[in-house]
Order: C-alpha cells, then sequence, then structure tokens
C-alpha cells in the first residue's frame, strides 16, 4: 500500500497496461444510498472505467458497484455515472492534459481513506502494441533475475 492508503478496494491493471501513466491526482467519490456499503465489501469493478469531464466537473462511468446484499429496494443503479471530487485547478489542469492527442483520464485503484471512498486517477497516453510487449519482456526478465538471485540464496 502506497503512503496514506487505507484498505485497497479495487485495481484497475489494464490501465498500466493500456496506458503510460503520467500523472495520478486522488479523488473523492459521491455516492448514494447503500453503495458505501458494497464498496466496504469490495464488490467493485474498475476494468471498463473512465473519466469524462462534463460541465467543467468531472465524472466516472462505467464503474461497477454491485447492489449491497443486504439492502432492500432502495439499492442503487449498479453501472450509473458518478461524480468526482475535486478542485477547479486540478479539473482545469485535467482538461489542459486531455488536449493532446491520445491522452485519456483513467481510474488506476479505489481505496477507503479514513472512512471516505477514493478513486486514484491517472492522466496517461495510449501504449501502441509494441511497447506492451517491451513492457512484459521487461517484467519476465525481471522476474528471472529475482527467481535466480533468491535461488542462488538458498545455497
Amino acid at each position: 500500500m502506497a503512503k496514506g492508503q487505507g484498505k485497497v478496494v479495487a485495481v484497475n491493471k489494464k490501465a498500466n497496461h493500456d496506458f503510460a501513466i503520467e500523472e495520478t491526482i486522488e479523488a473523492g467519490i459521491v455516492l448514494q444510498g447503500t453503495e458505501i456499503k458494497a464498496i466496504r465489501t469490495s464488490k467493485v469493478q474498475l476494468r471498463d472505467a473512465f473519466i469524462r469531464i462534463r460541465n467543467n466537473e468531472a465524472w466516472i462511468t462505467n464503474m461497477h458497484i454491485s447492489p449491497y446484499d443486504h439492502g432492500n429496494q432502495f439499492n442503487h443503479d449498479p453501472v450509473r455515472s458518478r461524480k468526482l471530487l475535486l478542485h477547479k485547478k486540478q479539473i482545469s489542469k485535467l482538461i489542459g492534459q486531455t488536449k493532446e492527442q491520445g491522452s485519456a483520464i483513467v481510474p488506476i485503484k479505489m481505496y477507503l481513506k479514513d472512512g471516505f471512498a477514493k478513486v486514484l486517477i491517472g492522466v496517461g497516453k495510449g501504449k501502441k502494441d509494441y511497447d506492451k510487449r517491451q513492457d512484459l519482456k521487461k517484467k519476465d526478465a525481471k522476474r528471472e533475475i529475482d527467481r535466480a538471485l533468491r535461488d542462488r540464496q538458498k545455497y
């Protein structure tokens, strides 16, 4: 866990695979009804989620929060758009960064911090296929080196 973060609830593994993340920002999220209870039980999926800016407000779309098991007819819509809580300066900075071709705002992970749900969002540029292959080669090489060092320490 990174410094200052509580329990990590969901991680978007595809974000680091499909994008070269340049900058990250922590954002609060507006929830309704039993959504926080579902988040505390880790019933969140960020795989297809993305952030869109409308009317100088940041909205997260396609984030799936499953309905709370012990809820009633007041349960929420699982895939509704949810507003992100950011300062005006942060939003204007995000708008400026996404004007570039090929850049996008994606959620990286969701966690609980001091009882509040937070989303770590990142601004990144889309990777090409050859970039993804190079990253996989580096990851495999590092894994082999670590394995060799670990086996060497046994003897």
